[in-house]
């Protein structure tokens, strides 16, 4: 501890609260994490200086010079960003060519989306297989049966129409919420006793992982309704749907795989001498164990899953990045591609922080259990 004495003459220290605590505490930070030697000083100013010179080009562009009100492009005359064109394309962004007049049957099914993430995600709110059951059955079916309609008196709206936003998380929550089950189910049949299942799950996996993506949905597309009923005409979306799912799970399956074999043999042993049986084992002991090495991975997945729903526009589905270039091609606001797409990747952005973010806190979650 520090003495009085010695402090400097005529200097008190700090007491904490108090209106000088806060800037020694900073002072303190930076000393620590910014400046520890003369080499991470240099480190740490050559960051700030990139950062600066980013800042520097962007921020005039995006909000001091830009146009934020306008009827078309001609109305933006400044050297700046053409925020107008977002304005003006901006339901069409979130919604895609959904009937206006139908727009509060996606704003129920994104409310539903929020309320079953609030739940599952939050550690305070209990009954979380009750959460899980919600967003694999409840919320799936709710939201197919609010957008098409065709009951109660609502208007069929084909999935055509929905683009956009809701088609994106559309695509991005059915893979992850399905991908995830699919995968461990294949993860443990790799490593299952038996051969046929066992060869079966690791040619699957190794197909999936070993094609390009945009190969998975033409095959999707094109090739599955040809093991189809005769006559049936299945629809697109949720033959990209299928497809997500199943690129994915292959590679969920490797990285709960990672994690299994992560697990010393002992407890494998242990349930067996307590009298478990094989799932009983894996549901309450191993998978549980398992799932809590792997969330860096499972996140990661699921990045790169949210990313790949951009790819489904090379097969004709407006999702975020598509309905972007759909308003492009408007003759009113030719040449805001720069606008559009700035947009889109701090929407992507936003969302992709935000699972790391929900990653750290879950890992020094798991970090503090295991160390009490």
């Amino acid at each position: 501890m520090t003495d009085a004495a010695t402090l400097p003459a005529g200097r008190a220290r700090p007491v904490p609260g108090s209106a000088g605590a806060l800037p020694a505490r900073a002072v303190s930070w930076l000393r620590r994490r910014l400046f520890a030697s003369w080499r991470d000083g240099l480190l740490s100013l050559g960051v700030i200086a990139v950062l600066g010179a980013i800042a520097w080009a962007i921020v005039p562009w995006a909000l001091f010079d830009a146009t934020w009100h306008g009827a078309s492009r001609a109305d933006c005359t400044g050297s700046g960003a053409c925020w107008a064109f977002v304005s003006a394309k901006a339901s069409q962004f979130v919604y895609g060519f959904y009937p206006p007049a139908e727009r509060w049957r996606p704003d129920i099914a994104f409310a539903l989306l929020v309320a079953g993430l609030v739940w599952l995600m939050v550690p305070r709110i209990p009954a979380k297989a009750y959460a899980g059951f919600f967003m694999m059955i409840v919320l799936p079916v709710a939201t197919f049966l609010l957008l098409h309609g065709g009951f109660a008196g609502l208007t069929v709206v084909p999935s055509d129409q929905w683009g956009g936003l809701l088609l994106t998380l559309i695509l991005a929550v059915s893979g992850i919420t399905f991908s995830l089950p699919f995968g461990v189910l294949f993860a443990l049949g790799r490593r299952s006793r038996m051969p046929l299942v066992r060869w079966f799950c690791i040619g699957f996996i190794e197909f999936c992982r070993g094609v390009p993506f945009l190969t998975v949905l033409f095959m999707a597309i094109v090739m599955l309704p040809f093991f189809l009923p005769s006559g049936t005409k299945p629809d697109p979306l949720a033959l990209a749907v299928v497809g997500i799912i199943f690129y994915e799970a292959a590679y969920m399956a490797e990285v709960v795989r990672g994690g299994l074999q992560a697990l010393p043999k002992g407890q494998y042993e242990a349930a067996m001498a307590i009298g478990f049986g094989y799932w009983r084992t894996m549901l309450h002991i191993i998978l549980p164990q398992a799932v809590r090495k792997v969330v860096p991975g499972v996140v990661n997945t699921t990045i790169s899953l949210l990313k790949n729903t951009t790819l489904v526009m090379v097969v004709g589905l407006f999702d975020l990045l598509n309905i972007v270039s759909a308003g492009v091609s408007d003759p009113l606001w030719a040449g805001s591609q720069a606008e559009g797409y700035f947009i889109v990747g701090l929407v992507f952005w936003l969302m992709s922080f935000g699972l790391s973010c929900y990653s750290r806190a879950i890992e020094a979650r798991f970090a503090r259990a295991e160390r009490t």
